[in-house]
């Protein structure tokens, strides 16, 4: 199939299709946040790659499922199927916090105004699809679909939950990144070929040059016309921010990214990144700074298993803990050169690193690991933080910090020391910013007052105490559920009390 020339925008109405010349729609993505055309948003690469590859895409983002449902007849029956994603959050994480209170906005749309998708609004748009076109294909994907593929305690309900395949009635899931899924569901149910398509399809790791096909394609990084200039929060956050790369192998118990990006790092080209920082320069709010030259963490492009055939043996969740692999490459001069090559192109002034790090990739008690290490180290200090370097120890209790899968404290006490030791001599007024975990599984509340009262906390603005969230596929929440760590098998705390569990995150401030 020949593709067309892109579209500036997908149409998310018929007035919108009519305008195209079409007569028909081969693929009709349903969306939980707003409609951004920015890489960031996952069903902005999806329509941008389908797209790409010849199909009709239109999309219909945060429809009403509360009235007539004619946000789900509007643009009729596709050729081929429908998509449906909850959004770039499981749209309970998006909806409630780890107390269980109804969040008061949303950054995926218009305004922050909340209540524009349902609760499993993965569940909801496919069982409204289904009643409506009961012949016409459903494939659901994204992160909600992605991390309850399979059954799954859930927090809200506190209860085991089938797989979301079952749940909702779809007929096709794509767990994890779903370009190539999604290219092949097209081309076989186009062929005809449905019987060669298994129920649940998972995204492969991408090459570079298939990830670098991906973000070339032609973004306009820009919310849909339909919002005439409402702000989008989220869109806010990530208008002037470039991915690196996808993966992370760090492992942390409660983190869900491995279980949909995968561990292996998946890193873009050093053209490609170059080629969308120039594109950036001419977008029309740009003024200099890149906010985030990232990825889920920053420092991990280009990394991976020097022999990789021990990779494929290798049975560890993580790289780094309890120890860093010996496996493992953990160079940054690649990264350093790429931050040199974007501070170079014409027009920017500024990037910044939003995104995490780990610092044990390259730290340990003793210093550096070595010169690359303290050479980013530095650069990310002086040029890439705007004077504030937010770190994530999560805890300074071992055992928490063990069940989380985290490094000793040790080490961001050592961090802190090379910090200031480096901008004092620089001459420089910059401060290290922690972020801590509260009422993670093995977390009580002594551990919490002594987290508050760690004498290397003194002095230190922290500005952010997370309360544990259990979210499907990770292993805090199996631990959550089951009051034991799956891998010792041996019993550990958790705090369920929902107000004890509040009492652990205000405490922190009390004793500050």
């Amino acid at each position: 199939m020949t593709p067309s020339k892109p579209s500036p925008f997908l149409p998310t109405s018929k007035k919108e299709v009519e305008a195209l010349g079409w007569d028909y729609i081969d693929v009709i993505l349903f969306m939980g946040d707003a409609y951004v055309d920015h890489p960031s948003f996952g069903v902005a690469v999806i329509a941008r790659v389908l797209e790409a590859r010849g199909w009709r895409v239109a999309v219909v983002p945060q429809p009403n499922w509360r009235d007539d449902l004619r946000d789900f007849r509007k643009l009729g029956r596709p050729r081929l199927f429908f998509g449906v994603g909850a959004g770039a959050m499981d749209s309970m994480v998006n909806h409630y916090t780890a107390a269980k209170r109804l969040r008061s906005d949303d950054a995926y749309t218009p305004e922050a105004r909340p209540g524009a998708r349902p609760d499993r609004a993965t569940v909801v748009y496919t069982k409204i699809l289904k009643q409506l076109w009961p012949d016409v294909p459903v494939v659901i994907g994204g992160i909600e679909a992605s991390l309850r593929r399979e059954r799954h305690y859930d927090y809200w309900d506190d209860c085991m939950k089938p797989p979301i395949l079952e749940e909702s009635g779809a007929d096709y899931l794509v767990a994890g990144m779903g370009e190539k899924p999604m290219i092949q569901i097209a081309e076989a149910l186009a062929a005809g070929r449905v019987e060669t398509l298994p129920r649940i399809l998972y995204g492969p790791v991408l090459t570079t040059e298939e990830l670098d096909w991906v973000y070339d394609l032609p973004f306009t990084r820009l919310p849909h016309p339909r919002y005439k200039g409402k702000r989008i929060p989220a869109y806010d956050m990530i208008k002037f921010s470039i991915t690196t790369h996808r993966g992370c192998f760090g492992g942390c118990n409660f983190c869900a990214i491995t279980a949909h990006q995968g561990k292996r790092i998946q890193s873009r080209s050093e053209a490609s990144i170059l080629r969308e920082v120039e594109a950036l320069t001419r977008h029309p709010e740009w003024k200099g700074t890149i906010s985030d030259l990232g990825a889920p963490t920053a420092n991990m492009y280009r990394m991976g298993g020097r022999d990789r055939s021990l990779c494929e043996k290798c049975k560890r969740p993580s790289c780094l803990f309890p120890n860093l692999c010996r496996n493992l490459d953990h160079d940054h001069a690649p990264l350093l050169r790429l931050y040199e090559k974007v501070l170079k192109v014409p027009g920017v002034k500024h990037v910044y690193i939003g995104s995490g790090i780990r610092y044990d990739l390259f730290l340990d008690e003793n210093g550096f690991l070595d010169a690359t290490g303290r050479a980013y180290f530095e650069q990310l200090v002086t040029r890439h933080t705007g004077g504030r370097l937010k770190i994530a120890p999560e805890h300074t209790e071992d055992h928490v910090l063990a069940a989380m899968g985290k490094p000793s404290f040790r080490l961001f006490e050592r961090l802190e020391k090379e910090f200031y030791r480096l901008v004092r001599a620089r001459g420089l007024k910059y401060e290290i910013i922690p972020y801590f975990m509260s009422a993670h599984p093995g977390c009580t509340l002594q551990d919490m007052e002594a987290l508050a009262r760690h004498p290397a906390l003194r002095g230190v603005r922290t500005e952010q105490v997370q309360d544990f969230t259990p979210t499907p596929m990770t292993v805090s929440t199996e631990m959550f559920h089951t009051g034991r760590d799956p891998r010792t098998g041996k019993k550990i705390f958790v705090e369920r009390d929902i107000a004890k569990k509040q009492r652990q995150k205000s405490f922190f401030f009390k004793k500050r």
